[in-house]
């Protein structure tokens, strides 16, 4: 399978560079993978695709603040760094711009020295691995330091910090926002409930994989970063009864897929668990988790348009995002949403 095979032309003014005023009202495609056939919507409609007893799955992932911009302390040459990964005991992994400018026992100086980062290991990639110097708690140095880790391709500042993060975001650890979610009103949350809709919520923190482009012409080649997720046993005891009454799993987000699929893959059923995965989802694979999937639309040649070509087949899709430009539906994390049923 060919890199070629998922690419597609999308013209630049349609990627989204603010989000709406209201969450819900953007637009929905709706695509039955079975037939390929497309339908209209606005995002609130999603009701009417949920019965009682299906079970909704939401990824309640927060987004760390953790784009900093920072000085070297012998230079002064301006660094920014991406935190990653948290190692515990204040280290932490990092993505660097510009990476050739830091080395073992480079210091970066954020704020007024109230937040020092020193580069303890060089890996591949631009990332760096750093020792957090600091007093305080570090959440809350962040907040008042950091900015959201927004795509590159994003290049309006966002006013409201909180809209890149979920109405339900709760565990922090992000490096970027499960961006199907942010659709989501907590009245339209509360509307799914009403109908006896299962809301759970795993946790999986996105990390490097999301900044990544793929860069191998064999798909097969691609190496996933690992990300850090978890299920409750809540969750997979109503994941567990869904499947039973032979209801339907619908995930929020690439991130949930993973997530659930992870787990079925590793324990053959839904349990307690937490761990990391570095699950890579394509055409050809078998779905054993999920029925439906609420996302948005992916960049051309990433893994996210291979995760969905797999569950809704790759020319069901493209021919799917073809008629998205031609009707104008916003692209990407501030864009318009899909749901393949």
């Amino acid at each position: 399978m060919q890199l070629e095979d998922f690419n597609y032309d999308l013209p630049e003014e349609l990627i989204a560079q603010t989000p709406l005023s209201q969450r819900d009202a953007s637009r929905l495609l709706v695509l039955d993978k079975k037939t390929g056939e497309t339908s209209h919507h606005v995002f609130s409609d999603i009701l009417d695709y949920m019965e009682e007893g299906d079970t909704l799955v939401l990824n309640d992932t927060k987004v760390l603040p953790a784009r900093l911009i920072g000085i070297k302390e012998d230079t002064k040459a301006v660094i920014e760094i991406l935190l990653l990964k948290d190692l515990q005991s204040d280290t932490w992994e990092a993505l660097v711009k510009p990476a050739k400018r830091v080395h073992v026992g480079t210091i970066i100086s954020f704020g007024n020295g109230e937040l020092k980062a020193k580069c303890i290991e060089e890996k591949e990639e631009g990332i760096r691995k750093f020792s957090l110097i600091y007093q305080g708690i570090l959440v809350e140095i962040l907040e008042k330091l950091g900015t959201m880790p927004l795509p590159p391709y994003i290049h309006e500042k966002l006013e409201d910090q909180s809209r890149y993060q979920t109405v339900y975001a709760k565990n922090l650890g992000s490096s970027a926002a499960p961006t199907a979610g942010l659709h989501f009103t907590k009245e339209l949350l509360e509307k799914i409930k009403a109908k006896k809709v299962h809301v759970v919520s795993v946790t999986l923190h996105v990390g490097l994989g999301t900044f990544r482009p793929v860069q191998v012409e064999n798909i097969l080649d691609h190496h996933m970063h690992t990300e850090y997720y978890e299920m409750s046993q809540e969750t997979a005891d109503i994941l567990t009864q869904t499947k039973e009454n032979h209801k339907k799993i619908i995930a929020v987000g690439t991130t949930s897929v993973r997530t659930l699929e992870s787990v079925i893959e590793k324990y053959g059923h839904f349990q307690a668990c937490s761990g990391e995965t570095n699950i890579f989802i394509y055409p050809g694979y078998k779905f054993q988790a999920i029925d439906s999937l609420i996302t948005n639309f992916h960049l051309p040649k990433s893994t996210l348009l291979m995760l969905v070509s797999a569950l809704a087949g790759r020319e069901n899709i493209l021919k799917a995002y073809q008629e998205a430009i031609q009707k104008k539906y916003r692209f990407f994390s501030f864009g318009d949403s899909m749901l393949i049923k």
